[in-house]
């Protein structure tokens, strides 16, 4: 007969390894790193395909952050090789920046498509997309694409 106490030791969530943990936690952390990079990269990408330049007053008014952070944040790019500025032009991808943006796009796509097939609304899953893409494995982002490859076209109202 089970005692209240192993009842309550029968139902807590097994913890996982000391090391794994860690690792867990360090992937979330680069992916938070990353998951600003890809934003703006993608956002600058829009920029361009839809209104043929991409500038900083543009970023500040589509993320809604104040100039002196994106200034940083383009620096930051810059430097990483993403993206080029030129004085009184406005700011250019790199190739490294259009493939970065091409995938960020690709993986929010898959996401989007996937919360949409199994019932999410049209706006929640974009939304939820949006913040999805940027921590979901390639492993997971695999299987959430071979469901929507077998799934159809259908599937992605």
């Amino acid at each position: 007969m089970m005692t209240a106490s192993s009842r309550k030791s029968a139902n807590k969530p097994s913890l996982v390894d000391a090391d794994t943990h860690v690792e867990s936690f360090r992937q979330t952390r680069s992916n938070r790193r990353n998951e600003l990079i890809e934003d703006y990269v993608e956002l600058i990408d829009d920029l361009i395909l839809h209104g043929g330049e991409a500038r900083q007053v543009d970023i500040v008014q589509r993320l809604g952050v104040a100039q002196p952070t994106v200034a940083k944040m383009l620096k930051r790019l810059a430097s990483d090789g993403f993206i080029q500025q030129k004085r009184y032009r406005g700011i250019f991808l790199t190739e490294a920046g259009k493939a970065l943006a091409a995938k960020s796009r690709e993986r929010h796509r898959i996401v989007e498509g996937f919360l949409r097939a199994v019932g999410v609304g049209e706006e929640a899953a974009r939304i939820d997309a949006e913040g999805i893409e940027h921590h979901v494995s390639d492993e997971t982002l695999a299987v959430f694409k071979a469901f929507l490859d077998k799934a159809g076209p259908t599937s992605r109202a």
